[in-house]
């Protein structure tokens, strides 16, 4: 299958992608995070805070405050057991017991791993993988890299100004096993829902970060000591202690090309050993083809997008203005350890204006510094919100997308529209009859295909990602849940809003609501 087609059938046409035969061997399934073995370790401290106060700005952060960070961006963080009713009898309920963090992930699977790049006290530089398992650093390389990095990344040039840099990788067994070829979709939003757990505690903390997705692949998979057919980073985020990260172009001040194979010949290849439990992998060629014609080998291919924003409707829809609502706040670390994505819970509840205005509001209330723009972080540029409302406080029922420099909603059609949302579920375990928001982040069909290529679409599904995560905090703030899907008809809710001749689709859907405590046992595994 060509990568066209892949990517055509992996959004619109999904059965084509996985074969008919597939099959899960849970028994053989892979550990949801990964193991080395005999490397140096540095230990993190267990003692983790329960809230996540302003830190001092400007001052150097301790190895203690980087443990705090990665716990609550990606830590194990509860076990929980739930039960599953089989039948009638007391005999047919079997329990599923899990270990838990603070993001969602497609099947509680997390394919996505963690390498932090550390000049901090009490600890050596270089680079280290976070043992989630065991909260620490295991030493994968020791050493100076400000110049590989600088050479590696767009935007790395500064990277001798952070205290740390972040680099989130993809594992493909950890997901593929389940979902075969579909995994590659849940890969990319898996990573942004993580970029954006990791954006949201690095302000928290009073961190400026910055989110590269340009770099060479090669050369920092190589750096990271990563078999590319096993594993490969999807971005990198740097972390420093200055008001902001200042950004100097590196096509502007390059005197020179660089190339991965250039860079990789600087370094000696690392054969550490890893452990992940599967005793057989099975062949994922597509996911190797699609990440291979992904990858940049040099320098020049690293763009900057223009901002292409147009409106998206006719200014003769109705427009219905929501309420500006001031001084909305939250604890993010209670929202972390409260939030979970409902399914059989969601319950029909009215929803305030208030509730709607400050969702869409703070879900758009955000910049983040990357090096994809012009401007600091225009994700509205690439990213529109829509939504089928019911039983809203003051506004009919119907389909609308949310204009954020208006504030306000332009209504599409009016009517309710939760059996055609049930009936394009291709796995229903929500009941959306139950659900008065279900909404729709909106991307371009075209993936940003012709500056960006093929990476452009895990870019997309990346950035998809930072704005569900952003989304479902809120939400879980202002007493609801949300529960992102992947298991629904593209095709139909393209047509539902009226996107599908505008060269837009619908990335992910997201059923918010009110709902009822579940039925589990769980515990937090904070010290």
């Amino acid at each position: 299958m060509d990568p066209e087609t892949f990517l055509h059938d992996l959004h619109f046409d999904t059965e084509k992608v996985t074969p008919p035969d597939w099959q899960v061997d849970w028994e053989d399934a892979p550990l949801p995070y990964k193991l080395y073995r005999r490397l140096p370790v540095v230990p993190l401290s267990a003692d983790v805070p329960l809230t996540l106060g302003k830190r001092e700005a400007h001052v150097k952060p301790s190895l203690v405050e980087l443990g705090h960070f990665l716990w609550y961006v990606y830590g194990l963080t509860q076990y929980a057991q739930s039960a599953l009713n089989g039948g009638m009898n007391e005999k047919d309920v079997s329990f599923i017991q899990s270990t838990r963090r603070f993001v969602p992930s497609g099947g509680a699977l997390y394919p996505n791993e963690i390498y932090v790049y550390i000049n901090i006290e009490k600890a050596p530089q270089g680079i280290y993988h976070y043992d989630v398992a065991h909260h620490r650093l295991v030493l994968v390389r020791e050493g100076d890299y400000d110049f590989y990095l600088a050479r590696s990344l767009k935007n790395g040039n500064d990277i001798s100004s952070c205290f740390c840099t972040i680099f989130i990788s993809t594992v493909f067994w950890k997901n593929f096993y389940k979902y075969n070829n579909f995994s590659y979709r849940l890969q990319g939003l898996d990573a942004g829902v993580l970029i954006g757990q990791a954006l949201e505690v690095a302000n928290q903390m009073r961190f400026s970060s910055r989110v590269c997705y340009q770099f060479l692949d090669r050369a920092v998979n190589h750096l990271l000591g990563l078999s590319e057919q096993d594993e490969s980073v999807y971005a990198a985020i740097s972390l420093s202690t200055d008001d902001s990260i200042h950004y100097v172009d590196k096509e502007t001040n390059r005197k020179e090309t660089a190339s991965a194979t250039q860079l990789c010949r600087e370094l000696p290849l690392l054969n550490h050993i890893s452990y992940n439990r599967s005793k057989r992998v099975i062949p994922y060629p597509m996911l190797e083809k699609i990440n291979e014609i992904s990858m940049f080998e040099t320098t020049r291919s690293f763009v900057k997008l223009k901002n292409k924003h147009s409106a998206e409707h006719s200014l003769d829809a109705e427009m219905i203005l929501l309420p500006f609502m001031e001084g909305f706040s939250y604890n993010l670390a209670s929202i972390c350890r409260e939030r979970h994505s409902p399914d059989i819970d969601f319950m029909i509840g009215k929803v305030s204006q208030t509730q709607l205005s400050t969702l869409l509001r703070e879900t758009f209330s955000f910049s983040y510094q990357n090096d994809l723009d012009e401007t600091y972080g225009n994700i509205e540029s690439r990213m529109s919100l829509y939504g089928s409302l019911c039983n809203v406080e003051g506004i009919p029922n119907g389909t609308c997308l949310y204009e954020s420099n208006t504030h306000a909603l332009r209504m599409i059609n009016k009517g309710d529209y939760r059996e055609l949302l049930q009936n394009g579920l291709t796995m229903p375990n929500v009941n959306l009859y139950q659900v008065p928001l279900c909404l729709h982040v909106v991307g371009e069909k075209d993936y940003l295909k012709e500056e960006l290529g093929y990476r452009g679409y895990r870019i997309q599904q990346m950035e998809a990602g930072i704005l569900v995560q952003r989304l479902l905090l809120i939400s879980c703030a202002l007493g609801m849940g949300g529960h992102p899907l992947l298991g629904f008809d593209v095709n139909n809710c393209d047509q539902l809003y009226r996107i599908d001749s505008k060269g837009k689709t619908c990335l992910i859907q997201i059923p918010v609501g009110p709902y009822r405590p579940r039925a589990w046992l769980k515990g937090s595994l904070q010290s």
